[in-house]
């Protein structure tokens, strides 16, 4: 076994190497960017060394660098964990050449699955099952078109070197195929370097179901079950679980054994999955990919088999033999994943920057477990992925694990950024989820039922943030803040959201408060300590979380989350120079395109611009019939969150 190994990544999954690294007594060296300087993974790893700059290609993908720094610091292998270089096979190589073991499989086996394209052509050979689609080089706009065509619509393009679902766009007809081919290869440019693509008949209710796969290098392959992977969003997964729902056990053999003929089709060594395709109304699977790394979901597989698949890995890549054989793997239980991101789904899931001023999450324990790389305090910057943490739960059964899981995001408390924690319980107690019968268009099928209008703050909450305002600027008099000559303070709290304004008036008693919101009035007494406030309303008594952030106001009640400004009736406000009609940017990022014509008439939703964050593409639309009269910034150019970007004349 090694001694110590290098972890060519950031992050969460650094943070998870760390873990089990420490857990079996092996030094750690972490390498970081400027954006990472005081991350939670660089503080939990024996040494650091310094890549350079927050940009990845100036950073993470510098496998020189990363390269350099494994020989100086005496590691024997390099973990590259996924994303980055973890699928680059001239860096798996250049590891090898340096006498620098990669935990992971050998170059040959990253290239025949690294696209998508030679993959697909290797499993064809082999007799897996293929969707019907476009695999080959000839990368012709027109010639692309025309496969489309004789494919029929609707048809996904997808870039040959992707995942992540960067670069990917469904098309439904043929007049939007240019257009969409365009946005894709800039993606993938962007997000690979490689802007190849291939074209698939896209199903209309697939399932996304992948096998965990894991081979050594003395022949040995097994497959350690499924996950369903169904639950997408812009062809991102959003919540993951395993073993899959309703698989019927022939279905579960035939998967895991195509899995382990396509790993040993190439060679392989490691920890892969191969990812199928299946088609809701018939039951078949199709091979659509293998990723040769660890998978974000990794957790889901350890949680229902008991097995550390980062010691696996170390043991394969050290020359070690598989810890257990197909026949000493089962299945214990069902473990669901819920990946917190920075993003706001009301927004149309644009991600969010800023930092973490308040984080709260449940307590750990055989059931519940936190993947995480950031901490209170922390920044999501717009470098990398806004991944929060991962969140994964288990249960003895599929409906005891949905328990944990909607317990346990309501425990979760997130302020100073937007994040989905909202939106992932509403999917967990949706029957479409609940009951297991999910595909990959659950998310926008039932779209107004996931991202509803945000409802009104109750009566109870709005109580609730005036006691916590009162008591927070009673002090240091809290004995006589209430007292009057001849009467008692009555005090009104104003709070606005989303431009709707709320008040509230709260009079002091000699034995508490008396609170009245519209028509309602509570008998209230209450305490606050820190940001925790015990309040009890007509005799019901409540333990809630008040935030106060600048203007800001959040309250955690109930597992429900609440976020309004607070109206301070003496501070000024100073109007927006130039209103509505400016259009800004929703994030930091980079403008890759300018779509309207200045002084020409534009419809309401026609495409302005194209903003590029995060390595996704985000269009700019009109907010209604009218005229570009301007753009601030031309195509190459950064942009702050809240810049302006157009100037747009509404008629």
């Amino acid at each position: 076994m090694f001694n110590k190994i290098l972890i060519a990544n950031r992050g969460e999954i650094a943070c998870r190497v760390i873990k089990t690294a420490k857990a079996l007594g092996i030094a750690t060296v972490a390498v970081y960017s400027d954006a990472d300087a005081d991350a939670r993974f660089v503080k939990l790893a024996d040494e650091a060394y310094r890549l350079g700059p927050a940009p990845a290609a100036e950073s993470y993908l510098r496998a020189d660098l990363i390269l350099a720094i494994a020989l100086q610091s005496g590691a024997q292998a390099v973990h590259p964990g996924y994303g980055f270089l973890s699928e680059n096979e001239d860096f798996a190589a250049a590891c090898e050449a340096a006498g620098i073991a990669f935990i992971g499989p050998p170059a040959s086996a990253i290239a025949a699955m690294g696209s998508k394209s030679a993959a697909k052509a290797l499993m064809e050979k082999a007799g897996v099952p293929l969707v019907p689609g476009y695999h080959g080089d000839e990368q012709d706009p027109a010639l692309l078109q025309k496969q489309a065509n004789a494919i029929g619509y609707p048809v996904l393009i997808k870039a040959s070197a992707g995942g992540g679902g960067k670069g990917m766009r469904i098309v439904e007809q043929a007049g939007d195929f240019a257009a969409a081919l365009a946005s894709c290869q800039r993606e993938a440019r962007a997000s690979f370097g490689d802007d190849k693509v291939l074209v698939e008949k896209y199903l209309t209710k697939p399932r996304h179901v992948e096998i965990q796969v894991f081979a050594d290098k003395l022949g040995g392959c097994v497959y350690l079950f499924e996950r369903d992977c169904s639950v997408q969003r812009r062809h991102q997964k959003v919540l993951e679980e395993a073993p899959a729902p309703h698989l019927p056990q022939a279905t579960r053999e035939a998967m895991g054994e195509a899995a382990v003929a396509a790993a040993r089709a190439v060679g392989y060594v490691g920890a892969g999955t191969v990812e199928f395709i299946m088609d809701v109304d018939t039951g078949k699977f199709y091979f659509m990919e293998m990723n040769t790394r660890l998978q974000v979901e990794h957790p889901v597989t350890e949680m229902i088999t008991g097995q550390d698949l980062v010691a696996w890995q170390l043991a394969v890549a050290a020359g070690g033999e598989l810890p257990l054989k197909q026949e000493q793997l089962a299945i214990r239980g069902h473990a669901i994943e819920a990946r917190i991101y920075a993003e706001d789904p009301d927004k149309g899931f644009l991600p969010s920057t800023g930092t973490l001023v308040h984080l709260a999450t449940p307590v750990e324990s055989a059931c519940v477990r936190i993947d995480a790389g950031v901490e209170q305090g922390d920044a999501i910057s717009p470098f990398y992925d806004p991944m929060i943490a991962k969140l994964i739960v288990w249960g003895e059964t599929r409906e005891a694990a949905l328990r944990q899981m909607d317990a346990a995001l309501a425990q979760y408390q997130i302020v100073g950024l937007s994040s989905n924690v909202s939106f992932l319980r509403r999917i967990v107690n949706h029957p479409s989820f609940s009951s297991g019968q999910v595909d990959t268009g659950l998310i926008a099928r039932h779209h107004d039922e996931l991202l509803p209008p945000p409802a009104a703050p109750t009566a109870r909450q709005l109580a609730l943030l005036a006691l916590a305002e009162a008591l927070a600027n009673q002090a240091p008099y809290p004995v006589s803040a209430g007292w009057r000559l001849n009467g008692r303070l009555t005090r009104r709290f104003a709070f606005q959201r989303d431009e709707d304004d709320y008040s509230v008036a709260l009079s002091h008693l000699d034995d508490g408060y008396a609170i009245r919101v519209g028509a309602e009035s509570f008998a209230a007494q209450a305490s606050l300590v820190g940001h925790r406030l015990e309040a009890a309303l007509d005799g019901v008594k409540i333990k809630a979380v008040v935030i106060r952030h600048g203007a800001r106001r959040v309250l955690f009640d109930n597992g429900e989350r609440l976020g309004v400004d607070f109206v301070d009736p003496y501070a000024y406000t100073e109007l927006g120079v130039h209103g509505e009609t400016h259009l800004k940017a929703p994030m930091p990022g980079r403008v890759v395109a300018l779509l309207a014509e200045i002084g020409k008439k534009v419809a309401k939703g026609s495409p302005l611009l194209i903003l590029e964050a995060m390595k996704m593409e985000h269009t700019i639309t009109a907010p209604g019939d009218g005229v570009v009269q301007d753009f601030y910034f031309s195509a190459g150019e950064q942009v702050n969150d809240g810049d302006e970007l157009v100037d747009f004349a509404a008629e």
